[in-house]
């Protein structure tokens, strides 16, 4: 019988495959539903592909670490029936259990790291999702080492190989090098590509004499009991009302930190564009309004998150059938020989017919020289479609500001077209601080007040010395995945883990690229930095010590009860704070 020194144990184990199989089926279902030209020839089955790389690496992660003594305890075979039952709902005991764990720890060997991991390293949509997946195999890990009690230096060290593994095949998002979206574009039906391969090669792994050996389900993975279903696969957005889709857009805008501009322009534009609807509705007659816009703003400001939003309030609200984005550059657009210019813009136009295409570095099409007799040739096409087909095609045309008002007021074309300016600033430090909360909340990570004030204190540094090349909310995205990998690496040896420990971000795991080690030398709890939060209720500001950050406390004006998350850096003060500690 297993004997868990925590008791709870199997059922995290349980929740966390659990999400695994979330994060792998979430992830092919995004690329299915918001990035169809990546799954070109495999469509809604890219999820089924999905659930069986998360099937690999489970088993992959779990063989991992049991056969570090080369042998299984009962706790191990316990966490192992628990696994078996996660991949086929089926319950299995004595001969049938002992044949299938064999059969895994057989068959595991076999089984590539970077196969299971690749669509977060080279689909880029899925490199957002690098931190959640390296979180979720982290935890996997520790706990099946942690099954028979106190961390043993052999399992320490294929806990550390794991992680290795996956820092050695994860790359972080690039900050500052262009984007070239045709260039991902072709990567990511690569990778597909090789997806396919790697899934065709996974080991198939049978296990005992039940009813699910005789069917067409008796594998692992894929070919098992549990399927992703076509309901599943299919949007979830085609399941809704277009008034549920269009709130649904509405709120996803409403939830991006800052932006606060951009959002007021969206809203401001939805809200004419329902009461020309309204008019045409009632039989007055609507205002003609060009929906093309231009998107100005640095590297990672979110312009490519909105432009997919914009596609689907524009989807919901009927104004473009599908709302689809299609996301391209020059390359996109542009042959190397004369001739093949305008069929290679037509053809990208196309996919984006009823939809929205975002041109990235726009100011590319067109040499700062003039003679780019190619550029000029896209641009020329591109302006004509547009009026061909201005029923069934929105344009944003994106890039860094200047270039971009460069662009425009040197043709004509596109500056009357394109008369809809959105200006992206880049993040403030406490923006960005907001931003690097909501991954830790999400993945599940505690801040102790010392750690929020050095993100704070490291984000205004950044913010204060940015230049047009800040990566914003990529720089944010890069120092979390950075924070989890050295905490990993610093709890990896401890013998008795806590939960606490294994879901605690410390001062230690957070370095800035770029600034200074003296810029914290005066991070302390009681130390003299003040930082600035706000009520939310009657937005009454007021400067606390470090000690407050993540701590609920009390408003001293209008006594509401909130949690000082974050807050803006200020000059050092000996007056008292007049916040309060919240009553427990």
């Amino acid at each position: 019988m297993p004997n868990f020194d925590f008791p709870d144990l199997p059922s995290q184990f349980r929740q966390i495959l659990g999400q695994c199989r979330e994060l792998y089926i979430s992830s092919g279902e995004l690329c299915v539903r918001e990035f169809p030209d990546l799954v070109p020839k495999t469509g809604t089955g890219f999820v089924q592909l999905m659930d069986d790389l998360h099937r690999a690496l489970v088993v992959k992660v779990f063989v991992t670490v049991c056969e570090a003594d080369r042998r299984w305890s009962a706790n191990e075979k316990f966490l192992g029936e628990v696994l078996l039952f996660h991949l086929w709902s089926e319950w299995l005991k004595d001969d049938q259990l002992k044949t299938a764990l064999q059969e895994m720890a057989d068959k595991a060997s076999s089984l590539k790291w970077y196969a299971l991991v690749r669509p977060f390293d080279q689909i880029v949509p899925l490199r957002e999702r690098v931190g959640e997946l390296e979180t979720i195999v982290t935890r996997l890990a520790n706990i099946v080492a942690r099954a028979d009690g106190p961390l043993k230096p052999k399992e320490a060290a294929r806990v550390k190989l794991i992680q290795d593994e996956l820092q050695r095949h994860l790359r972080q998002i690039p900050i500052d090098e262009p984007t070239q979206h045709e260039g991902e574009r072709e990567a990511r039906i690569e990778a597909v590509e090789k997806i396919l391969r790697d899934t065709k090669k996974l080991p198939e792994i049978t296990y005992g004499t039940t009813k699910a050996q005789t069917s067409q389900q008796e594998t692992l993975p894929g070919r098992n009991k549990v399927a992703i279903s076509e309901e599943i696969a299919q949007p979830k957005e085609s399941q809704k009302s277009p008034e549920e889709q269009l709130q649904d857009a509405l709120a996803d805008l409403d939830q991006l930190i800052g932006l606060e501009n951009i959002k007021e322009e969206v809203r401001t534009l939805t809200n004419f564009l329902k009461i020309q609807k309204q008019r045409e509705q009632a039989g007055l007659p609507a205002s003609n309004l060009s929906l093309h816009m231009v998107f100005g703003g640095n590297p990672g400001t979110g312009k490519t998150t909105v432009a997919r939003i914009v596609g689907k309030i524009f989807g919901a609200m009927g104004i473009l059938k599908k709302g689809h984005l299609v996301e391209t550059d020059r390359s996109g657009l542009v042959a190397e020989y004369a001739g093949q210019t305008g069929p290679k813009t037509n053809q990208r136009i196309d996919e984006a017919l009823d939809g929205v295409l975002f041109i990235d570095e726009a100011y590319t099409l067109i040499a700062a020289s003039g003679e780019d007799p190619f550029g000029h040739e896209a641009v020329q096409t591109l302006l004509k479609r547009m009026e061909d087909d201005r029923e069934r095609l929105v344009v944003i045309l994106a890039g860094y500001p200047v270039e971009m008002s460069i662009l425009l007021h040197s043709n004509p074309g596109l500056s009357s077209r394109f008369s809809r300016n959105l200006e992206f600033v880049d993040y403030t430090a406490l923006e960005l601080s907001q931003i690097f909360g909501l991954m830790c909340n999400k993945n599940r990570y505690s801040l102790e007040p010392l750690t929020r004030a050095k993100v704070i204190v490291g984000f205004e540094y950044l913010y204060a010395h940015r230049t047009r090349f800040f990566g914003n909310g990529r720089t944010a995205r890069n120092l979390f995945e950075q924070s989890i990998r050295l905490m990993a690496n610093r709890i990896v040896g401890i013998a008795e883990l806590t939960v606490e420990q294994l879901s605690t971000l410390e001062p230690g795991d957070i370095e800035f690229e770029g600034v200074p080690v003296e810029i914290f030398a005066e991070l302390t709890e009681d130390g003299p930095l003040r930082f600035h939060i706000s009520c939310p209720e009657c937005s009454h500001g007021k400067d606390v010590p470090t000690k407050f950050l993540g701590r609920s406390v009390r408003c001293p004006k209008c006594e509401h009860n909130f949690s000082a998350e974050w807050g803006s850096l200020v000059s050092p003060t000996k007056e008292d704070s007049g916040v309060e500690p919240a009553a427990s």
